[in-house]
Order: C-alpha cells, then sequence, then structure tokens
C-alpha cells in the first residue's frame, strides 16, 4: 500500500515551449529571399514575345541565335516554325524590357549573316558566332506592335542619317537598284532606297535619300539622270566614252545637277517628285521649255532615221525626231514617208527669249527665207540618217501649212553622203543598163575573125617570105669577112700619111695664105672625118655584123 501510494504522489513533469527563434531557419529564408529576388529580376527584365514572319529560316536556331541593335542583345530565339499555310517561317523571339520601346510600327527586322549588298561586304563575324536577327526602330516612335514582316535585305540607312528623300518618276528603271549611288559633281552624296510599285502600270516612282549637307543642293530646277552603265558616242571629235564610276557600273547609279540660275532659289522639301531622265543628254534638253511640232515629207528612203533622231541645223542640234511612217498621198498618186520632229527654238535664241511673238510667225519667218528639211547620213558605219534644216536662197518662199498641230516643212533632196550614196546608185544603173551579153558576142565574133585571118593561106604566105628574107639575111653576114675591116682601116691611114706629106710639100710650094691652101685644109678636115667613119663602121661591124640589114642598133654603143 505505502508503495502504492507513494508512485501516485510521485511528481509530474511539465513541458514548456521554448519561445528564442533558431538561427537554423535563417538559410532558407535566406535562399527563399534569393529566389524571389531572382524571378523578380528575371520578370522585370523580361520583355513582350514577339514573332517575326521570313521566308525562310536559314542560319537561325532556337535557344542560341539572338536578337541585336547596335551590337546590343535584346532577345533570343525560342521557336521556329513553319506558318499553317507554309509559306513562310515564323520566328518567336523572347526580348528583353529594354527592347519594349522599339517595339512598334516602322521597326525593320532581318537576319544578318555574310551577304554582298548595296556594293559592300557584311556580315562576316558571323561566320564565327552564327547568324542573328537585326532591329532597326523608326525615326519617330509609333503604335506598339508584337507581329513583324522580316526583310530579306537589311535596310540601306541607318537611323538618324541627317538629310532627305526626294521621288523620281520615270518610265523604267533600268539598271537601279536598292543601294545603288546617288552622285553629285562625281561625289557619292545618297543611294537609292528602292521604289513604289502601286502606279507600275504608268511609271515607277524610286525614293533616293540625298544626305546632309548635300541635300541642300537640291532645287526645284534640279534634274536628276540614270547614270547607269557606260555611254559610247561616235561624235566629231571621236569616240567619247562616258562613265559615271565603276561603282555606277556595276550598281547602276542616279546623278543630279542643279543649273547655276536656279542654285540660290529655294531649297526643294522632301519628298518632292523630280521626272527621271535617260542619260544627262536628255536631263539637260529638259530646260528648253518651248517646243514646236513640225512635219516633212521625203519621197524617198527614210531607212536608218528612227525616233530619237537628231535635228540639226549648221551641224548643231536644235531638236529631235518624234515619229517617222508611211502614207499615201492621193494628190501626187504615191507613197510619202512623214517624219514628225520638234523643234526646240530656244536652242538657237536662247532660253526664255523670243524673236517672234507666237510660233506661226516664226515658221512663216523662215519658210520664206526657204527653210527645207533634207535627210543626211549621222554615222557611215552604223548607216544612222538625221534630220537637217537647211536654208536654200533659190528656193521659192513656202506658205505655212499645217497638218493636225504640226507645221510643215518642205522637204529637199540631201546633201553629202546621201547625194554621193544616189549618185553610186544611178551609176550602177548604168552599168547594169549596159548590153555587156551583146559586147561580148562582137568581141568574140572579132576574135573569130583575126584566127581565120592569121589561119588563111595569104598570111601563111607571108610569113614564109619573111622567114625566108631573114635567112638570106644572116647568109649574107656569114660571108662577109670581118677581118678585112681593119686591113682597109690601115691602108687608109697609109693614104692619110701620104696626103699629109703632099699637103706638107704642097704648103712649101704654095703658102699659107693660097687658095689651094684653104681647100686642101679643109680637104685634110674631111678626110679625117672620112678616117674616123670608116673606124667607127669597122668596130660597129665587127661587133653587130647584122646591122648591115637591120640599121644601127637602138641604145649606147660600147
Amino acid at each position: 500500500m505505502t508503495n502504492i501510494t507513494e508512485q501516485r504522489t510521485l511528481p509530474h513533469a511539465a513541458t514548456r515551449r521554448s519561445r528564442r527563434f533558431s538561427i537554423i531557419w535563417i538559410v532558407p529564408l535566406i535562399a527563399v529571399a534569393i529566389g524571389a529576388w531572382l524571378a523578380w529580376d528575371t520578370l522585370s527584365k523580361e520583355g513582350p514575345t514577339i514573332k517575326i514572319s521570313f521566308d525562310s529560316g536559314e542560319g537561325l536556331q532556337a535557344s542560341q541565335s539572338q536578337l541585336k541593335y547596335k551590337d546590343i542583345v535584346f532577345g533570343t530565339v525560342k521557336n521556329l516554325e513553319v506558318a499553317p499555310d507554309q509559306t513562310h517561317v515564323v520566328v518567336t523571339v523572347a526580348t528583353t524590357r529594354q527592347a519594349e520601346p522599339l517595339l512598334t510600327e516602322g521597326t525593320v527586322f532581318w537576319v544578318v549573316k555574310p551577304r554582298l549588298f548595296a556594293g559592300n561586304i557584311s556580315g562576316l563575324e558571323t561566320l564565327l558566332s552564327g547568324s542573328y536577327i537585326g532591329m532597326l526602330p523608326p525615326a519617330e516612335a509609333g503604335k506598339k506592335q508584337r507581329e513583324f514582316v522580316g526583310r530579306e535585305d537589311p535596310p540601306v540607312l541607318g537611323q538618324h542619317v541627317p538629310g532627305r528623300t526626294f521621288l523620281l518618276k520615270s518610265k523604267r528603271i533600268g539598271a537601279v537598284s536598292v543601294g545603288s549611288p546617288i552622285f553629285f559633281r562625281d561625289l557619292v552624296v545618297g543611294e537609292v532606297l528602292g521604289w513604289d510599285i502601286a502606279d507600275m502600270a504608268e511609271y515607277v516612282t524610286i525614293h533616293a535619300f540625298v544626305r546632309a549637307p548635300y541635300d541642300s543642293y537640291v532645287h526645284d530646277e534640279t534634274r536628276f539622270w540614270n547614270a547607269s552603265g557606260v555611254s559610247v558616242k561616235l561624235a566629231g571629235t571621236g569616240v567619247e566614252v562616258q562613265m559615271e564610276s565603276l561603282k555606277a557600273l556595276l550598281l547602276g547609279g542616279v546623278a543630279f545637277q542643279t543649273p547655276g540660275a536656279a542654285i540660290h532659289t529655294a531649297e526643294t522639301s522632301e519628298n518632292h517628285v523630280f521626272p527621271l531622265f535617260a542619260d544627262q543628254e536628255t536631263a539637260n534638253a529638259a530646260s528648253y521649255t518651248r517646243k514646236i511640232p513640225a512635219i516633212a515629207y521625203f519621197p524617198g528612203s527614210v531607212s536608218g532615221l528612227a525616233a530619237g533622231a537628231a535635228v540639226t541645223m549648221h551641224g548643231l542640234k536644235v531638236g529631235d525626231v518624234t515619229d517617222v511612217g508611211l502614207r499615201y498621198d492621193a494628190a501626187k498618186d504615191t507613197v510619202v514617208a512623214p517624219v514628225r520632229f520638234e523643234v526646240e527654238p530656244e536652242r538657237i535664241v536662247g532660253v526664255g527669249q523670243r524673236v517672234h511673238k507666237t510660233d506661226r510667225e516664226a515658221v512663216e519667218a523662215v519658210l520664206k527665207k526657204g527653210l527645207r528639211a533634207s535627210l543626211q547620213s549621222a554615222s557611215l558605219i552604223t548607216g544612222q540618217q538625221q534630220v537637217t534644216l537647211e536654208f536654200d536662197s533659190s528656193a521659192p518662199p513656202a506658205e505655212v501649212s499645217m497638218d493636225g498641230p504640226d507645221y510643215v516643212i518642205p522637204s529637199t533632196e540631201g546633201s553629202g553622203f546621201a547625194n554621193l550614196t544616189a549618185s553610186a546608185t544611178d551609176l550602177l544603173n548604168k552599168v547594169n543598163a549596159m548590153p555587156f551579153e551583146k559586147i561580148g558576142k562582137n568581141l568574140d565574133g572579132i576574135l573569130g575573125s583575126v584566127n581565120s585571118l592569121t589561119q588563111g593561106a595569104q598570111m601563111k604566105k607571108t610569113l614564109r617570105d619573111l622567114a625566108g628574107m631573114i635567112a638570106s639575111a644572116q647568109g649574107m653576114i656569114q660571108r662577109l669577112d670581118t677581118k678585112q675591116l681593119p686591113q682597109i682601116a690601115a691602108g687608109l691611114e697609109k693614104t692619110l700619111t701620104s696626103a699629109n706629106k703632099l699637103v706638107l710639100s704642097l704648103d712649101n710650094g704654095y703658102g699659107e695664105n693660097t687658095k689651094v691652101n684653104r681647100d686642101l685644109g679643109r680637104l685634110m678636115v674631111q678626110a679625117n672625118d672620112a678616117v674616123r667613119s670608116v673606124r667607127a663602121l669597122s668596130d660597129l661591124l665587127a661587133r653587130h655584123p647584122e646591122a648591115l640589114i637591120k640599121g644601127r642598133p637602138a641604145g649606147s654603143l660600147e
């Protein structure tokens, strides 16, 4: 019992919770704080997710390719997938918070990779790092946008490049392309940004950007022309080759120039529309605003004459041919070639100047002075022709007449090479008209008659007699003893010696001044001449015995 009582009275242990904070809980709390901070930092740096459409995903890789602007990373490619219509690739990009203000309307995206574009090689750094997406935001902020259509080529200009854009309208674009240079005084001052296709049924609108400060040289009277390729012309000074630059030859180009009179006028506003001329010559001609339409009827050939050919006066250009055709002239019952052309009188009197009040008065004045239109050759190599206006003082005055809106200019035959060609044609026609067949038959008959004569009996007898006479002469020459001739000469010399002695004795007997002495003197002279002649004869016969028959041979005797 006692034990039981004692057991019941044993004291009970009381438990009490400690109110002190254990230091071991600091570690998880710190971990949670760090995780929360990292999560907040990550979420605060994340920007919106955007989608960009490209024709292909060449060079891009998910979780590796980046979105960059000014070499700063603004996002990473998360996914690449083919669009439902299978026409393009949709690239999903997770951007940073820093990129959010740049994702607006007008932002341009493209894939940066090694390429040759606009005459420059770019993207070589991607050979090691891989391709990435480039971005160029617009100059002015716009509405926020999350879906974009990427470009295949990078933009020509960077952001905030000072300058102005002008619009050039042309019938055809030619060799001009995106990135083609724009020249001013042979300096590259801008680039072609592109063109609009909305009005391509009528013309092409080219966007030409001119950088500052060169854009201040563009005025309302500025002339733009296509400076692509090489221009080769055969001029009076020889062959002229014009090329703006090697870059313009490869990429195409546009050049502009402002007339000196307009250089101090007000500058042109941005997006002003200019015509784009085919070449510099056409651009310079645009300064002439007055044009007089005219027409001339040519009865002969107009081969080599086409629209665009020059109209000249005194060798200088004053207009252009606009149309060449054929027409039946019922009054003359013949077919003529009407040639329409335009004359720019300001090329003669100067821009803005007038000699006559109206065009009709001007045409009437020149027709009274004998103005005539003719065709002349512009190139002997290509056969190209041109219309030449000349004053013929012998031509009767012509009245002013109209063919629709065109003034009729009387025509005349061409001069120079045209006349030479016509003369050569007439000569060939006359040669072709000669009866060569009849002449040949007559010559054949004459030759036949000569052949018959040579084969006749009389001709044969004459030839035989001539041969006999020649044989007789040869026999006579052979029988002649040419050795006796020197003996004869020696005898004559002895005789001359005896005569000299006789003359000496006579001189002694009769004196020097007697008639006999004078006669003997003359005799001696004649005798000496006779001896020399005989000696010469003997020498001649010794060398040429045939001289007895044929006579003295021609030429000098040795």
